[in-house]
């Protein structure tokens, strides 16, 4: 397999990373870009890249640690989503918040991580007990399910309240949906993308967004589907079959950039 097709088949992943970091899909693939064109420019990067995600996620990391990447079109995404997005950069800690996203969205072990972010193995479950700290300490909110499954519709809700939230309701379809957010705005949405009656969890949520900028979560068996990179597409996403740890993460993140809209 060439270089070009290893890296291809991780960007998906990537992208999924680097959105949930930064809380949106332009300025997360905007760093994604940036660490490409940094391969181009080095061989030995380039050539390194060759040992599969680890490296690729190095790379990223370093793009990551060394500045702020300005959007290329910020003067028109400057909007207030992203006025939010950026703010929020700012004092963001950024360590913690890797190390967590690492190991649990992404599923890295403690060793990788390590490598990915330059620091000692000791040192990566520190920042994970760090970051699972102040998700503790995060304002609890509403929480709307659209999922068609049961069992996995039980499996959020009780993950949702573990956290401290509460939950304002449960679709499994988009007319179900816009029948909760009738009565209560919720303050984060969990989506799946296929609904029981052929229905879209985009569309929905759509529907939801057309009234209020709320953050919102994807839950997908093919995430590399949305995460091209091509159009607007979900900040954040979880893959199914999902683990507790990840959901936990994804809905800390995405409550940590507060109004982030997850299709910019």
């Amino acid at each position: 397999m060439s270089i070009g097709a290893e890296v291809a088949s991780h960007l998906p992943f990537l992208r999924r990373y680097a959105r949930a970091l930064t809380g949106s899909q332009s300025t997360g693939d905007a760093f994604v870009q940036a660490t490409l064109e940094a391969a181009l420019a080095d061989d030995e990067l380039a050539a390194s890249l060759r040992g599969g995600r680890v490296p690729l996620y190095t790379a990223f990391n370093k793009v990551w640690s060394s500045a702020y990447l300005d959007v290329a079109d910020g003067a028109s995404q400057a909007d207030g989503h992203e006025a939010t997005v950026q703010d929020q950069l700012k004092r963001v800690t950024p360590m913690n918040r890797q190390a967590l996203l690492l190991t649990t969205v992404e599923d890295f072990s403690a060793a990788n991580t390590a490598q990915i972010m330059g620091v000692k193995e000791s040192d990566v479950d520190n920042l994970v007990q760090e970051a699972v700290a102040e998700i503790q300490r995060e304002n609890t909110t509403s929480v709307l399910i659209i999922e068609d499954e049961p069992l996995i519709s039980m499996q959020l809700e009780d993950i949702v309240k573990s956290l401290g939230h509460e939950i304002c309701g449960t679709a499994a379809t988009r007319t179900q949906a816009q029948e909760v957010v009738a009565d209560k705005m919720p303050g984060l949405v969990l989506a799946d993308i296929q609904l029981a009656d052929g229905s879209s969890g985009l569309d929905a949520v759509d529907d939801i967004l057309a009234m209020d900028s709320v953050p919102v979560i994807f839950i997908t068996a093919y995430p590399e589907r949305l995460l091209t990179g091509d159009r607007p597409e979900p900040t954040f996403l979880i893959t199914k079959p999902f683990q507790e740890d990840t959901v936990r993460a994804a809905i800390s993140q995405a409550l940590f950039f507060g109004s982030n809209r997850p299709l910019d």
